[in-house]
């Protein structure tokens, strides 16, 4: 798991790791900390020196420390959480068995849960013209989420905050794409995979508690939406996507606006935020997003 600045779920994880793990599967536990300056890496030293910790003196993307851990581990497969995350029992083996039981699949992703145990959407289709088509009808979630019933099925992509992954087909592709500092990584990954041939799992059996720390951190919205459709639009670049990515400027633009009004007149609703979405897909390139942010923390160390 990559951890950057979350000592207290980090160790929360890692005792879900301990509590949950198959007593039959040989395992590791990797944890590369991310500057984090909150004594997390000390923690991680004091109270599991059975943990192989990788300390960083510099902020790094999400998806370059992903890649380090990958590389570093030495297990057939990997699984990748966030140090929010939480695996309930049994994820660790639904999700093993969902590989050992499919070799044509390359990664699964567990059912993720909300801090109250509540179901969140956790995989989808690959970015396209339908699911731009459904947003601007306000009917994206029926198209586009694909987390749903309760048997493994295959889908687009699932998010890296409890996904497992065979690492010959991480290596095979590349491993994640740098250029990704955090968001749209996954995606990117994903589209790789398929293309190379492998499947997309996701395995409603396994059950991960999500607490996503950073969504209650007000201070930093603003840069995680600047950094969310600034690598959303790298993807379609990537990919080579020219109409997918103009529909999907055009209906996604026009969805944010209509919210935005909406939230203008409802109670408790923030019209500045759908505002500021609106801003940001029409011009993904601008402002500070989180990638600036951690230029900025590693400019504070070297002073």
């Amino acid at each position: 798991m990559v951890n950057t600045g979350g000592r207290d779920h980090l160790l929360d994880c890692l005792a879900a790791i301990e509590r949950t793990h198959p007593d039959d599967v040989e395992h590791e536990v990797l944890v590369l900390d991310n500057a984090s300056g909150d004594g997390s890496a000390e923690a991680v030293r004091e109270l599991h020196p059975e943990v192989r910790l990788f300390a960083r003196e510099r902020r790094e993307g999400k998806a370059d420390n992903d890649s380090r851990l990958l590389k570093a581990a030495r297990g057939r497969y990997c699984l990748l959480l966030n140090e929010d995350s939480e695996l309930r029992d049994g994820a660790a083996a639904a999700l093993l068995a969902a590989l050992e039981g499919d070799p044509s699949a390359a990664a699964a992703g567990a059912q993720l849960l909300t801090s109250e145990g509540e179901p969140t959407a956790c995989a989808w289709r690959l970015p396209d013209i339908p699911w731009a088509l459904a947003a601007a009808v306000f009917s994206q979630e029926r198209v586009a989420v694909q987390s749903t019933g309760s048997d493994v099925r295959e889908v687009g992509w699932v998010q890296s905050s409890a996904m497992l992954v065979r690492r010959a087909a991480a290596e095979q592709v590349g491993w994640l794409d740098g250029d990704f500092f955090v968001y749209s990584d996954e995606t990117d990954f994903c589209h790789r995979l398929r293309d190379a041939g492998w499947r997309i799992l996701f395995v409603p059996g396994a059950e991960a508690v999500h607490h996503d720390q950073l969504g209650t951190d007000s201070a930093a919205m603003r840069r995680r939406i600047v950094e969310f459709h600034r690598n959303r639009d790298l993807y379609f670049r990537k990919h080579g996507m020219h109409l997918t990515r103009l529909v999907w400027k055009v209906c996604w633009t026009w969805a944010y606006l209509v919210r935005a009004a909406a939230a203008a007149v409802l109670p408790g609703r923030d019209p500045q935020r759908y505002l500021l979405h609106a801003t940001q897909e029409l011009l993904p390139a601008r402002g500070d997003g989180i990638r600036e942010a951690a230029e900025a923390h590693n400019r504070g160390l070297a002073q």
